[in-house]
């Protein structure tokens, strides 16, 4: 779908909506808490938000339907793609392109580019027209000087990193190991590689480390990032890609989080899109119950089915001692309701398993690259300390395969806070108090 096609359908179903709700720009975008002439870009079409956490919020302040909702976030989805695939074919051009000197004759005269000269040992052929005896100019010598000398750091580097960062010295085929992968990576086996419950995401760790603190937990063979571009899930021979948010909200009211940290050192509550990052802050855990939206799109016109998500326990152990911290201010009204595509699971259970929301299908259901999916998962807890993941079986034709959904190569992680203490943070108050001591006036 082309960009400006994606852009516009998305802005008109949000300026739809915000026409229909009869507020002006400047009263949404001070509940929104953004500028005025930022709202007005989104909802022309110039710009398409980067998380999709404002535009749920936009959308619920317009008194959206369900069925909007899910419309809504699908046309976002397909803009993001859209914008995605154009910043990496950017990202992709080659500096030499963006004025390195190059004379205009040199391309079509097939002269060699200085990389390929330097490498064969001969001087870059000059334009051209120009003086073949005139030194090469100082500035191209300097840069291929600067190059060599920053691959030759590189490989450097490189062996510091593999001698000190592996066991014993040895090679390890996992890359990254999902630390550099965005927040709700997928490790994804697909048919011919080693099956995901073969690999699961790396052991629980003790209740008194942090999440932040597990190492990096090994993919299996054929994995790719959830959430990344169609071309990835193609190379991997995979038609479909998840995203995962597991540190989405269906309200602030419902959302609660466990750290290990006096009161006194705890930031205040942030808005959703901030939550990863004030979570990896103060090395919390989703206290009671996690909230997660998973993005599930195709990577071709082809259609694939989403047979079924299965939850995988990878440990449990008793509940944290950790301070309990609730995220909405009180005296704050709360909104939420069932989405579409909603399922629960109780992670209590000795072999838990999603079940659908009241009113809502099961799978499997049917996604392609202009057709995606969003499921939202509340996962509740209250007796142990989980770590989980979730399998996605997809299939497509005569292939068919696993996605590993987690979170950055880590198992998700919901801790139960019966009897915890609790704490909020009251509107114009400079610091979190007990619950429930704050008085409403």
């Amino acid at each position: 779908m082309p960009e400006h096609t994606a852009a516009a359908d998305f802005a008109a179903l949000l300026r739809e909506l915000k026409d229909r709700s009869g507020l002006s720009y400047g009263v949404l975008a001070k509940r929104l808490h953004m500028s005025t002439s930022t709202l007005h870009r989104y909802c022309n079409g110039d710009a398409v938000p980067a998380d999709y956490a404002p535009v749920e919020r936009l959308a619920r302040l317009c008194k959206a339907r369900p069925e909007e909702l899910v419309e809504l976030h699908r046309r976002w989805v397909l803009a993001d793609a859209v914008r995605g695939r154009k910043g990496a074919a950017a990202a992709e051009t080659p500096p030499e392109e963006a004025g390195s000197g190059t004379g205009p004759g040199q391309e079509a005269s097939g002269a060699a580019p200085p990389a390929e000269a330097a490498s064969a040992g001969a001087p870059p052929a000059a334009p051209a027209g120009a003086d073949t005896g005139a030194t090469p100019a100082p500035t191209r010598r300097r840069t291929r000087t600067a190059v060599l000398a920053g691959i030759a750091v590189a490989a450097v580097a490189a062996g510091v990193a593999l001698a000190v960062g592996l066991p014993g010295g040895g090679s390890d085929g996992d890359g990254d190991g999902g630390r550099h992968r965005p927040v709700g990576a997928a490790g994804v086996t697909a048919e011919g590689t080693a099956p995901a419950s073969s690999s699961p995401p790396s052991a629980a760790a003790s209740p008194s480390s942090p999440a932040k603190d597990k190492g990096p937990a090994r993919t299996p063979a054929g994995s790719a990032p959830a959430g990344a571009p169609s071309g990835e899930g193609q190379k991997s021979g995979v038609p479909v890609t998840v995203r995962a948010e597991p540190y989405a909200w269906e309200s602030p009211c419902s959302q609660r989080y466990l750290a290990d940290k006096p009161a006194s050192e705890m930031k205040p509550p942030p808005l959703e899109e901030g939550a990863a990052a004030w979570v990896a802050a103060h090395g919390a855990v989703s206290s009671g119950q996690q909230y997660l939206r998973l993005t599930v799109q195709g990577t071709g016109p082809e259609t694939v089915v989403v047979d079924g998500l299965t939850v995988r326990v990878a440990g449990k152990r008793a509940p944290l001692a950790w301070n309990d911290y609730a995220m909405a201010y009180p005296g704050v009204g709360c909104g939420g309701g069932v989405q579409t595509r909603a399922f629960a699971v109780s992670l209590d259970s000795a072999r838990p398993s999603l079940t659908p929301e009241p009113g809502n299908e099961d799978f499997p259901f049917k996604v392609s690259e202009s057709d995606p999916e969003v499921y939202y998962l509340t996962a509740s807890v209250s007796a142990y300390d989980v770590d989980w993941y979730l399998e996605l079986k997809w299939s497509s034709g005569d292939r068919s395969g696993t996605l590993t959904v987690d979170d950055e190569g880590r198992p998700f992680r919901t801790s139960g806070n019966k009897g915890r203490p609790a704490y909020e943070f009251p509107i114009g108050g400079d610091g979190w108090v007990p619950e429930g001591t704050t008085k409403l006036e």
